[in-house]
């Protein structure tokens, strides 16, 4: 393995030049996140590698956590207004932040800014002369915002508000470069207009891929129940990469890891020509595992992946609970997040994705004895001992 490009990955630059630039001098490069979820993912990972990559190259990072701009809800890519979230859900959300940004990020080289602490301060006459400096005819060329109006969908002023705070933070902090994912791009853009408009001079912006979740197709998302978080366990972290699509392999070796492009391109005509598959999952899962907990916990979560799914076991260790009385299982597997969704689960049992002690249900509304110990088994991954009341 080698250092990773500055360049693979990256999508767009503004101004195209940019990169060429970096080597010139230190840059401050700011990228944000909302805590509108406890725990970041693999999705964030594809920009916090990048950011590292600068910071080994002399560059130094500035990470927003958006605690004021979580009130409010991006709206990028969504088709209706996002329900807002309260201010003490956001702080709790927002403590294990620093903790998970430094699995990937160099400390030293880093400063953690929260939003509220400028956002929180502007008047009323600051947001209406913030609001004077971009059209309404601008903002609805902006793609989720030009489908709901085409759609006679409801847009609330306070979403306008989104990308022109967003672009405030540059102003406030005036950084060098923005980054963020190829969603994020008219928001990128809104805090180098804004830079311009304040006489400073526009930030560039780097936009970098949108990373596919465990379903392969959508993006890597909480609500989507399809991603892997930073925070997740060894097992858990190693089981669910196992679980990609063969076709986002490569990809995220691409986009999560430091492997060279010549080694990527040899595993893809390895597997182009017949390897198996899961070879190269098994190396992706222990270079990601190691990568964000040890080698040691790897190897571990390789053993116990290779006891369960390769030998069939049982796992030893799994969540354990108590029934007050009988329990319907397309019930118990909601309360427990075997499933997202009733709908869901009746899914998974009608196709015989789920079984009771070994033996497969297809029935949504069986009842769970809470008198006898039983183990549920809910797709490849997830597992559940009932334990006798």
């Amino acid at each position: 393995m080698t250092q990773i490009d500055l360049g693979r990955g990256i999508e767009t630059c503004f101004p195209e030049d940019l990169l060429t630039k970096l080597s010139e001098k230190p840059h401050t490069i700011k990228f944000g996140a909302d805590p509108s979820a406890p725990d970041l993912h693999l999705g964030h990972m594809v920009i916090l590698n990048k950011l590292r990559a600068f910071q080994e190259k002399g560059h130094h990072i500035i990470f927003i956590i958006g605690d004021f701009t979580a009130m409010i809800g991006d709206p990028t890519g969504k088709s209706e207004t996002r329900k807002p979230l309260d201010e003490a859900q956001i702080k709790e959300n927002a403590k294990t932040y620093q903790d998970q940004l430094f699995k990937i990020l160099d400390r030293s080289k880093t400063t953690v800014v929260y939003n509220s602490d400028w956002l929180g301060k502007l008047s009323a006459k600051d947001l209406v002369q913030l609001s004077a400096k971009y059209t309404v005819a601008r903002m609805l060329e902006r793609d989720d915002f030009t489908k709901r109006f085409s759609n006679n969908q409801s847009i609330s002023i306070h979403e306008f508000l989104y990308p022109l705070l967003q672009g405030h933070d540059s102003v406030h902090l005036k950084n060098d470069i923005e980054i963020g994912g190829t969603d994020q791009t008219f928001n990128l853009l809104m805090g180098r207009h804004l830079q311009k408009e304040s006489g400073q001079k526009p930030q560039g912006v780097i936009t970098m891929p949108i990373l596919e979740g465990l379903d392969g197709h959508h993006k890597m998302s909480k609500s989507l129940s399809n991603h892997i978080g930073l925070l997740d366990s060894p097992k858990d972290m190693f089981g669910k990469l196992m679980s990609i699509p063969d076709h986002l392999i490569m990809r995220y070796f691409s986009l999560l890891t430091i492997y060279s492009t010549d080694a990527i391109n040899d595993m893809q005509a390895a597997m182009d020509g017949g390897e198996n598959p899961k070879n190269f999952k098994l190396k992706l899962a222990k270079t990601l595992v190691t990568q964000l907990h040890s080698s040691k916990d790897a190897d571990t979560a390789e053993a116990e992946f290779a006891r369960v799914f390769s030998d069939q076991e049982i796992p030893t260790d799994m969540p354990e609970t108590t029934l007050a009385a009988p329990t319907r299982i397309d019930e118990l597997l909601v309360a427990h997040q075997l499933a997202p969704s009733k709908k869901e689960a009746h899914r998974l049992i009608i196709q015989g994705g789920v079984s009771i002690n070994q033996q497969k249900v297809t029935d949504p509304f069986t009842l769970v004895a809470n008198t006898v110990e039983s183990i549920i088994k809910a797709g490849k991954r997830r597992w559940l001992k009932v334990l006798a009341s």
